[in-house]
């Protein structure tokens, strides 16, 4: 099992959707964080990842952060090894499983 919290690992500032639209994409955190992650195609642990603390998230990042994961390692492994927790927005939580169960809706 893994645990990444994002303001504690990456930032308090999510940025928007792409490395060249600024600092703490979505790309970035899916590449540094997620990808590893799924490149064992064995690899069935558990990924927490802690979403509170942060300033909020762009509708952007969050897809392609997971969205974009679950385009380049399918929607079923994702929800599969992918476990959220947010106690200040538990509505961002339903968000990011649309994001993965419908990755083709960028």
């Amino acid at each position: 099992m893994t645990t990444i919290n994002i303001l504690k690992d990456f930032t308090r500032t999510p940025g928007a959707r792409f490395i060249t639209d600024g600092q703490y994409s979505g790309e970035e955190f899916r590449e540094k964080f997620l990808e590893g992650h799924f490149k064992d195609p064995n690899d069935n642990s558990k990924i927490i990842i802690i979403l509170d603390g942060t300033e909020g998230y762009a509708t952007s990042f969050l897809e392609e952060a997971f969205g974009g994961l679950a385009r380049k390692y399918g929607t079923k492994r994702c929800l599969d090894r992918l476990e959220f927790i947010s106690n200040e927005d538990k509505l961002i939580i339903d968000e990011i499983k649309s994001y993965i169960e419908h990755p083709d809706n960028e």
